[in-house]
């Protein structure tokens, strides 16, 4: 592979992309929540109309696929997600979110637009590349359900069996800057539900009651402890009570409460030691206060682990190095988590998922020198999320070097 060939073609591939910053701009402006993204699958379909692939869309709900054959070599799938959050922007920009209360506030936009870039190169130059490139736009990311739903929907017999998977996701850091590292760079994770039953009685008369709302309280304080008393000091957990609710009214005592908990992890290992931390830990309180019944938990929205393969690492990074020099930097592991692994592990192939920095180089080394990232830089997810100017383009650069890796024709 000559990576010098692929940073010069980057640079100088002659395929008209002007339209990028328009289909961006209505992509940021047109968001659509999990598993209703109805308007802007029709958009990525119409694109995709004046590209000479073989296009199959409704895959799992408003997936779509796009493949491009080009004589012998390998089989190259590329991802990127296009749903958005339920989140008011405010962010400022002209071309802010048109849907209130919905918000590309996680970079979906700009995934879809870079990939979309890929196409119409990949289209325009097949001189320059031989095997089989893949597109794939995914839903319901967001809901970690888009790509089981595209997987459950037949999506080994829509396309060709990939040889290798790969995708990027944006995140804080200086635009211009590409992120990746063998190993794991994304967190493993999972939503637990937690219902608690208790007896109901009068406010007035606790004593009548089984409490669920301070069985709840017990059991949130208890929980907090299981990272900083069993988990082991070099390694990863996060066990977080994202929700706890019970009872409607002040004068009465509920008979049940219910938890949610986001938990993450990069080892499997300290994934189920932690978990069967929690059921002891929430099914000892429910005993020691008397349950009618014990706890109901029920997992779900998992995020399996993102670990690249250090094979696929070793093939794209030096095309990241040869096109971004500098800016080609090792990924720190970022305690997010995502559904891009599903996808190869179905097709039990190699994957490689990178990062991207979408933050203003000043903005961002003034935040850094300040010791005020974390204060100052809008991270995903919320509502003053917005990449800067030039994001589309190096993911777009990424997006066709991590490709061109594998596809080169040199």
């Amino acid at each position: 592979m000559s990576t010098s060939g692929i940073a010069e073609f980057v640079d100088n591939h002659g395929v008209d992309l002007s339209w990028a910053g328009d289909f961006y701009t209505w992509m940021h402006q047109h968001p659509e929540l999990s598993e209703h993204e109805e308007q802007t699958a029709a958009y990525i379909l119409d694109r995709l109309q004046s590209l000479g692939a073989e296009v199959t869309s409704g895959i799992g709900g408003h997936g779509i696929t796009a493949v491009w054959r080009n004589g012998d070599g390998p089989t190259v799938l590329y991802r990127a997600d296009f749903d958005a959050l339920p989140v008011a922007e405010d962010t400022g920009a002209a071309y802010a979110s048109q849907n209130p209360g919905v918000m590309h506030a996680c970079g979906h936009d700009v995934h879809t637009t870079a990939l979309m870039g890929l196409c119409a190169i990949m289209d325009a130059r097949q001189d320059a590349w031989s095997g089989t490139f893949i597109a794939l736009f995914q839903p319901a990311e967001e809901v970690t359900r888009g790509a089981t739903s595209m997987i459950e929907d037949g999506l080994a017999e829509r396309i060709p069996a990939p040889d290798v998977c790969l995708g990027q996701h944006v995140m804080p850091g200086p635009v211009g800057t590409v992120f990746s590292a063998a190993g794991p760079v994304m967190a493993a994770c999972d939503t637990l539900t937690v219902t608690l039953h208790g007896v109901s009685s009068h406010a007035s008369a606790p004593h009548n009651s089984i409490d669920p709302t301070f069985l709840a309280a017990m059991i949130v304080v208890r929980l907090q402890g299981i990272v900083g008393r069993e988990i082991a000091a070099d390694d990863f957990a996060v066990v977080s009570v994202g929700t706890l609710t019970a009872g409607h009214t002040n004068n009465t005592i509920p008979d049940t409460a219910t938890l949610v908990l986001n938990c993450r992890f990069y080892d499997t290992a300290v994934r189920d030691r932690t978990y069967a931390a929690i059921e002891r830990v929430i099914q000892a309180e429910c005993a020691a206060s008397g349950t009618p019944q014990p706890a109901d938990i029920v997992y779900s929205a998992r995020g399996e682990l993102t670990d690249n393969d250090r094979t696929v690492h070793e093939t794209v990074r030096p095309a990241f190095d040869a096109v971004f020099g500098e800016g080609s930097q090792d990924a720190v592991r970022w305690t997010a988590s995502e559904d891009f692994s599903e996808i190869p592990r179905h097709f039990g192939v190699p994957y490689e998922f990178w990062l991207t920095g979408c933050t203003d180089r000043d903005e961002w080394a003034t935040a850094v020198a300040a010791d005020r990232v974390a204060q100052d830089i809008p991270g995903n997810h919320s509502p003053r999320f917005l990449p800067a100017p030039g994001t589309v383009e190096t993911a777009t650069r990424a997006a066709v070097a991590g490709v061109l890796a594998y596809l080169w024709r040199s």
